[in-house]
């Protein structure tokens, strides 16, 4: 039998308070949580993990602590709009926590279609590589 995750210290529960007051200026009250996960593609029990969430700007987010030094995360608006980071697991919760709010932040903008500092190359490659051509000046 595996022994229990352990739940989010006080140093890490201050990272993540600290880490959100930057980001949004304010304090941002989090929650704590469980989530079962599947913690390896192989195995046929879930596991309970320690969860900390939050909801800003219509969007949820969670991290999962998995192990000593051993995180997720993901964020979501509704049960068929959640999104990952594009990295499994982190080994650091700054390295989670940061790159978690970097992505919604960039998927929030996306979403706004604000695109900024983007060239002819940029927008050919942004819209499946067809070329594109701007509006002729006379």
């Amino acid at each position: 039998m595996s022994r229990p995750t352990p739940k989010f210290n006080a140093s890490e529960r201050r990272l993540v308070s600290q880490t959100l007051q930057e980001r949004y200026g304010r304090q941002v009250a989090f929650q704590d949580a469980e989530a079962e996960l599947l913690l390896h593609p192989l195995d046929s029990a879930l596991t309970i993990c320690p969860t900390l969430a939050w909801e800003e700007r219509g969007a949820n987010f969670v991290i999962f602590k998995t192990g000593d030094n051993r995180f997720r995360c993901q964020f979501y608006y509704t049960a068929a709009e959640q999104f990952g980071t594009g990295h499994d697991e982190y080994d650091t919760l700054g390295d989670c926590v940061i790159t978690l709010l970097q992505v919604q932040s960039d998927h929030e903008r996306d979403k706004q279609g604000m695109r900024s500092g983007m060239n002819a190359v940029d927008f050919s490659k942004a819209n499946d590589g067809e070329e594109y051509f701007p509006p002729i000046i006379i």
